[in-house]
């Protein structure tokens, strides 16, 4: 716990493309009677993080990365009724105030209060708000009332846990939007850990047959082990595959890689290819989720349209077929609790996609190596404040 003397804490600070370091920053303060200071104990590297990291982004030097977070109750608001000190929370993604329209109706990626002119908010992302991140000793909770998610106390499943912040909810959103069904066939194009997520989703809630598209051998590999149908795009297009395999189209598919989608070869970006690639593999009248991250305006795009976020897609395909097409970030609060449950319960162990588990000291080299793909990164939790006991 924060002494009363102590004024600074550790921090993973961004200092420019390919450049992070921990630093010593201030710690965070109650600005607002609905605020709480949570003692962070996991923090999880995201691959979206990898975006603000490889200089894809406007993030500027000195923002905290970190947007899946979790942690002990520390310091409570005046105005904060639901938690006390010492309950341990995990945290949406979002940063939502509860109280707008789109909160409302339960939309809470879309929050218009948390961040003017911009629908939505998050921690420690680029143009999400004034809300550092989480890959630190400490973090200001806005709106913690509304926003924390509680758990059982102690350490048990704690990397199960972290992983409601974002990758399980999001995973579990890419079906949803696609119209998912008990009994349909879905494919999932990417192993990450958001797409391996939608995959475990699918298998949880009963789809047929779910096919999981990528090149990694480690990652398709996981796939398989779940209970997947894994598809190499290497080896010949995913979508003759698929089809072939499945004896027709599927019923629904999810785009779970984003903008930076890469060719056959694995070297150049081809931002619109798995979205044509899903038009084509998916039955008329059958449904596209997109939970995969597309931005208005990328710094490092491979041409000046995509530049803008200005892709090309087979939108006649779409149109012809009468396809549903589902995109956007994850409303984690509609899923998070839910999700908890099915932790608690045994049904769901999401953090098979963890890879390694370091200290806030650790997380320069964790980032390095993540980014590069190497050492089986895939999936890192960072305990900012030490192991856990």
């Amino acid at each position: 716990m924060a002494t009363e003397t102590q004024t600074k804490m550790k921090a993973l600070h961004y200092d420019g493309p390919f450049k992070v370091s921990v630093k010593e920053i201030e710690l965070p303060k109650i600005l607002h009677p609905d605020d709480a200071i949570i003692k962070v104990t996991t923090a999880c590297i995201c691959g979206s993080d990898l975006h603000m990291y490889q200089g894809r982004t406007a993030a500027q030097s000195g923002l905290v990365f970190g947007h899946e977070n979790m942690g002990i109750v520390q310091e409570l608001g005046s105005g904060v009724t639901l938690l006390k000190k010492g309950d341990r929370i995990v945290l949406p993604f979002n940063v939502a105030d509860g109280r707008c329209r789109n909160c409302e109706e339960g939309k809470t990626a879309f929050c218009t209060g948390v961040n003017p002119g911009f629908a939505g908010g998050a921690y420690g992302y680029v143009a999400m708000g004034p809300y550092q991140g989480g890959q630190a000793q400490y973090l200001r909770v806005p709106y913690a009332d509304f926003n924390a998610l509680k758990l059982p106390p102690g350490t048990e499943n704690e990397a199960n846990f972290a992983m409601l912040a974002d990758i399980f909810p999001t995973g579990w959103h890419g079906l949803v939007l696609s119209g998912f069904k008990p009994g349909e066939s879905v494919a999932v194009w990417g192993a990450g850990p958001v797409g391996l997520m939608a995959a475990y989703s699918g298998i949880i809630r009963g789809a047929s047959k779910v096919y999981v598209v990528d090149q990694v051998k480690e990652r398709l590999d996981a796939a398989k082990k779940i209970g997947c149908i894994p598809i190499n795009f290497t080896e010949s297009n995913p979508v003759d595959q698929i089809i072939k395999h499945n004896g027709g189209m599927v019923d629904r598919a999810v785009d779970a890689v984003g903008y930076q989608a890469v060719d056959k070869g694995g070297k150049k970006e081809v931002p619109n290819v798995v979205l044509d690639q899903i038009i084509m593999v998916t039955r008329p009248t059958g449904g596209l989720g997109i939970p995969g991250l597309y931005v208005p305006a990328d710094p490092g795009a491979p041409d000046e349209q995509s530049g803008k976020g200005q892709l090309l897609i087979s939108f006649g395909k779409l149109f012809e077929k009468g396809l549903s097409l589902g995109t956007g970030q994850c409303n984690v609060k509609a899923y998070n609790r839910y999700l908890r449950d099915l932790i608690i319960s045994g049904r769901a162990n999401p953090a098979f996609v963890v890879s390694h588990e370091v200290s806030l000291d650790d997380a320069v080299d964790a980032y390095d190596k993540f980014d590069r793909r190497v050492d089986g990164y895939t999936k890192v939790l960072l305990h900012p404040n030490g192991p856990l006991n």
